[in-house]
């Protein structure tokens, strides 16, 4: 039997203007920072990542959370765990980055002295 019903689609807002959501799924582009992250916003792959591997929230909650499409933090995901060895040498050149400026940071405890 055929239904005469039409798919439903999911629209977003944007200035005056209504999108599919399929329009508005990003690609992964190294545009900010030399680090891959969602075209035209500046989330990062690696935070989407932390979001849902390390923090344990699901991918709907991360999407809803930073108005993305659920099909942007799988990607995001599959960007990931598609190209290991670069995500490693961009969490090396954070910790690095973290390490050589430690020195500027101030402990609560020195600031009370």
């Amino acid at each position: 039997m055929k239904s005469d019903r039409s798919p439903v689609q999911t629209f977003k807002y944007d200035g005056g203007v209504a999108y599919s959501m399929s329009q508005v799924t990003r690609r992964i582009v190294r545009e900010l920072h030399d680090e891959p992250h969602l075209e035209g916003r500046r989330i990062t792959v690696q935070f989407l990542k932390e979001q849902v591997e390390e923090r344990g929230l699901s991918p709907r909650t991360v999407a809803d959370r930073h108005d993305l499409d659920v099909a942007d933090v799988y990607r995001a995901l599959t960007y990931y765990h598609d190209h290991p060895e670069e995500m490693r040498t961009i969490e090396r050149q954070r910790q690095s980055a973290i390490e050589e400026h430690d020195h500027l940071t101030t402990d609560p405890d020195s600031v009370r002295d």
